[in-house]
């Protein structure tokens, strides 16, 4: 056993090496080879847009942009947050570069913080980093069981689903993600490539029986692109922002590939690249899902009494003329989010292995550790999955608990993403102007600064309920979830944390070579 432990060592440091002989990337940054390098810049580009997965990613909390106006939103708020997730994107992209490890934000805050914070800083930003990846993924799975429930309504519209029985579906979802991500680790970055074909091909497919069948009518083009109604949300002339919450949770966890840096060769420049290509490529593939929705769905009144919550479905349904029709196309995004289950289940363990790893979790002995026959943290993913299912009994209490899992891990990742890009902007950006993938002098400042105000106005723009007046079923419990969370985690830390957690590694980065 010995023997093959000690085999299975050495062929992770040589795989860590590269043709020029250099000196281990992970090793520099103060970590040793422990999980199979397996992942190119395509592929990592692949699972960024697997976990974007722009039709479900847009399509699961639709009945927001609904609320916030219709079209206009749909279309207008998708172009602007583009540009603005854009900004943060690049801003992440520098810092994984110049910092290229799994462990991620709370290891550039630890690298760029000043001596006397930077433990602190980066357990904070490591806690909100950890419960924004197990939101999110949480939000992916359940977002999942509401769009099977719905599936269901469009052939049952007198079957209203019961709390307990989407708990049981989510639960189902979730287990056998498990298992997959568990025992199909070399398969993964080929699921990502067909996930990505996949979605270009459904992208299509929507696009084209939209506009062709179109059963409830075409709306005109200046209906189709700027329609909007500020009556229905109760926010009057602030609906728009409303309106963009589809848009802002697409694209809000583009920073969780970065947990998959010690998977690939060159992350240094690999890894950035993948995550500043996801926002183009898929906000101009998701134009082409938005417009034709846009051209031919419904009145916002019709789609309001969509069941669970779930508008998507209930469009195709009234677009396609059949209950049969809107299950074919509901069938495209269902097979997308199962393949965005697994891409995200994945980044949401390796987030967790790395946090394990320099002792921040309690129990971290058992977390880190690395299954050596199938190359997963399983003990990560195993409690990510735990966590999850203890989340998801929220569901229980409450019918809005899946906007709540949107809003928590949306501002969970934007806490961790604003943290070291704010500490990099104080220090003058010195860090990242000398990473091997950065923006330069010139063009680095404005956008820092445009991504820092964007994650400001979405941690307002998620702690708010969709619609006015609040009830219990509007009211938005994000913000409760959050601070519980971050409570718990201070708790843990002068109890016992700060004893053991004394941060990451210690590490200049990687830098570029002069010219």
């Amino acid at each position: 056993m010995a023997a093959t432990t000690e085999k299975k060592t050495t062929e992770l440091e040589a795989q860590a090496s590269d043709s020029n002989g250099e000196v281990d990337v992970i090793n520099i940054l103060g970590y040793k080879p422990e999980l199979r390098r397996n992942r190119s810049m395509a592929t990592l580009l692949f699972q960024s847009l697997a976990i974007a997965a722009i039709p479900f990613g847009f399509g699961g909390p639709l009945i927001s942009a609904i609320y916030g106006g219709g079209q206009l939103p749909m279309f207008l708020g998708w172009i602007m947050v583009l540009i603005v997730d854009e900004c943060v994107a690049l801003s992440l992209g520098e810092l994984a570069s110049r910092y290229p490890t799994s462990a991620g934000p709370y290891y550039w805050s630890f690298q760029l913080a000043p001596h006397k914070v930077r433990t602190l800083l980066s357990f904070i930003t490591g806690w909100t980093w950890l419960i924004g990846n197990w939101t999110i993924t949480l939000s992916v799975n359940f977002g999942f069981a509401s769009l099977i429930a719905a599936c269901i309504a469009m052939f049952h519209p007198d079957f209203a689903i019961t709390n307990w029985q989407l708990l049981l579906i989510f639960y189902a979802i979730t287990l056998g993600t498990f298992v997959i991500v568990a025992y199909g680790n070399r398969l993964l970055p080929m699921v990502d490539t067909f996930c990505a074909a996949f979605t270009a091909l459904a992208i299509f497919i929507t696009l084209v029986c939209l506009s062709t069948k179109a059963s409830v009518g075409r709306n005109s083009p200046a209906d189709t692109l700027g329609y909007y109604d500020n009556t229905l949300s109760g926010w009057g002339g602030f609906s728009f922002f409303i309106g963009i919450l589809p848009a802002a949770y697409t694209f809000s966890a583009i920073g969780m590939v970065s947990a998959m840096a010690e998977e690939c060769g060159d992350p240094a420049v690999k890894l950035p690249k993948a995550i500043s290509l996801c926002v183009p490529v898929g906000g101009i593939a998701g134009l082409f899902f938005i417009i034709p929705i846009c051209a031919t769905m419904p009145s916002l009144d019709y789609i309001l009494a969509a069941p669970v919550g779930q508008a998507l479905p209930y469009i195709f349904q009234a677009v396609m003329g059949s209950p049969a029709g809107g299950l074919g196309l509901t069938l495209l995004i269902l097979i997308i989010t199962f393949f965005c289950s697994i891409s995200i289940t994945v980044a949401a363990s390796r987030c967790t292995w790395a946090f394990a790893r320099d002792n921040a979790i309690p129990l971290s002995r058992l977390w880190r550790r690395v299954d050596a026959k199938h190359d997963t943290p399983i003990f990560a993913l195993a409690l990510t999955t735990f966590v999850e299912m203890l989340l998801g009994l929220i569901n229980l209490g409450s019918s809005s608990a899946f906007l709540a899992f949107v809003s928590v891990g949306v501002m969970s990742l934007a806490v961790s993403y604003a943290i070291p890009i704010s500490i990099s902007m104080w220090h003058r950006r010195k860090e990242v102007n000398a990473a091997r993938w950065t923006l330069g002098k010139r063009l680095g400042w404005p956008v820092n600064i445009v991504a820092v105000l964007w994650i400001a106005f979405e941690l307002v723009l998620f702690s708010m309920p969709a619609v006015l007046p609040v009830t219990e079923v509007s009211m938005n419990y994000a913000i409760v979830v959050f601070v519980g969370f971050m409570v718990l985690s201070g708790v843990w830390y002068v109890v016992y944390a700060h004893k053991v957690y004394k941060g990451p590694p210690e590490s200049d980065g990687l830098v570029a070579e002069p010219l």
